[in-house]
């Protein structure tokens, strides 16, 4: 039976408080590459004129972060696991219009 992704615990640090890692599953990851709208860049390129936060890019990569994310936890789901430790977030530029953002960690069982 695959575990559901609300049911995984997803953590930063190497264990999980209070539980007990009984088997290492592997790496999961989960990523994904987006590209900026050329809309969204045009209106990015004004505000930057006249300063502010650049909703359009912040609203991109929020998006990317969650869809990142899950896939991680889905990966972690179809392998039954309890909880993900480890994780850890990255982001890179991958052309002067596209980001890759890319979530990734250790998924365990515990007891």
């Amino acid at each position: 039976m695959t575990r559901s992704k609300s049911d995984i615990i997803v953590t930063t640090t190497d264990g999980v408080a209070g539980r007990e890692v009984v088997e290492v599953l592997g790496l999961v990851r989960g990523s994904t590459v987006r590209a900026k709208h050329i809309g969204s860049d045009i209106v990015a390129s004004l505000r930057n004129l006249v300063g502010g936060e650049v909703k359009e890019y912040a609203q991109l990569l929020a998006a990317a972060r969650e869809q990142s994310y899950d896939r991680m936890v889905a990966e972690a789901a179809g392998l039954n696991a309890d909880a993900i430790v480890g994780t850890r977030m990255e982001t890179s530029t991958i052309m002067n219009a596209a980001s890759e953002v890319v979530f990734y960690g250790t998924a365990v069982r515990l007891r």
